[in-house]
């Protein structure tokens, strides 16, 4: 008989961050192989070491290819890729051969994506610093996995039930901001949004909320000149193609509106300002999306967590709900 539940590739993320404790907490649940047959991609003798901070009975299972899983509860498949002895390391404490690990993790996750051997790739988290010590010159998995799969535009999307948020600067200095904006990347940014909304989560016709960069939206000016020279035009640019868009909107009512149901994403300006009201709603089950790439890649919101790492407290919500959104837009990518 087969199977039609997506294969979903959990990368580990960092092995001594919290990465392998929230994939045994999220695969505990039954809720999880009910959509999807998830393969850990990561390190055996690490996610063993894990099973006492949690206290996890999971029998993990070693397998060769995404083919050769049970995919049933109580097991986890595990494409092992990585042979770190845990007396070696410690938890919290990068090393530069994690550090090389968790970056073949990702590779090999985005290699499985491009060929179709997994539906989707969900990543736990990485520490930046780590990935730089290794030798890998980026500022996150995001822009390794643009480079990866030769993808020219990309952008950041955070996801939860209640509020969407895109960025359209990321991880820049706060002054650098009005500089980088500019009316081609809004419009991108929009575009992609549309795009991920219709292909990804199944929506017909997409609200848009665009919010402004200044106070009030720029108060017709009094307060800058970047909404009137940058944002509307690139507003109106995609009304002009269709697309339902809203702004510029001021940003200190743009995301309670969205929260409550008006828009279906909010596309922002940079990063805190989309992210301060995201976290406060979806602080423990927000999902990192990546629009723009060919593959489906969804992750945790949050990072490797060196400080409680090993101490089986770490909250596997996010995880979760990142693995539970991968298997529901790789059933709408098998539909389209």
């Amino acid at each position: 008989m087969s199977d039609n539940r997506p294969i979903v590739g959990i990368t580990m993320g960092d092995p001594v961050g919290i990465g392998p404790e929230i994939i045994l907490l999220s695969l505990c649940k039954s809720s999880i192989y009910n959509i999807c047959r998830p393969l850990v991609i990561g390190d055996f003798k690490i996610l063993n070491a894990a099973k006492n901070c949690v206290r996890s009975k999971l029998h993990i299972k070693p397998v060769k290819n995404p083919n050769k899983g049970i995919y049933k509860i109580g097991t986890i498949d595990l494409l092992n890729l990585s042979e770190t002895i845990p007396d070696k390391v410690s938890w919290g404490n990068p090393t530069v051969e994690t550090g090389k690990a968790m970056m073949h993790y990702i590779k090999a996750a985005a290699n499985l994506a491009t060929k179709g051997s997994i539906a989707a790739m969900v990543t736990c988290p990485i520490n930046k610093m780590a990935m730089q010590v290794a030798g890998y010159p980026y500022n996150g998995h995001t822009e390794l996995l643009a480079e990866l799969t030769r993808s020219e535009n990309v952008a950041m999307m955070l996801a939860g039930n209640r509020l969407r948020v895109v960025l359209v600067t990321i991880h820049v200095p706060l002054k650098e901001v009005p500089s980088l904006l500019s009316e081609q990347k809004v419009l991108l940014t929009i575009k992609l949004t549309w795009q991920t909304l219709r292909e990804r989560f199944g929506l017909k016709t997409p609200r848009i909320a665009v919010a402004g960069l200044n106070p009030h939206a720029g108060e017709g000016g009094m307060f800058g000149n970047e909404e009137k020279n940058i944002i509307i035009p690139a507003i109106h640019d995609a009304r002009n193609q269709g697309f339902d868009i809203a702004g510029a909107l001021p940003p200190d009512t743009v995301f309670y509106q969205a929260a409550n149901g008006r828009y279906d994403a909010v596309v922002s300006m940079y990063h805190d300002q989309g992210l301060i009201p995201f976290k406060l709603i979806h602080f423990n089950d927000g999902v990192n999306i990546t629009l723009g790439l060919p593959i489906i890649r969804t992750s945790v919101d949050h990072g490797t967590a060196y400080d409680i790492a090993g101490k089986g407290i770490a909250d596997p919500g996010s995880l979760t709900a990142a693995i539970t959104m991968a298997a529901q837009q790789a059933e709408y990518a098998r539909k389209k």
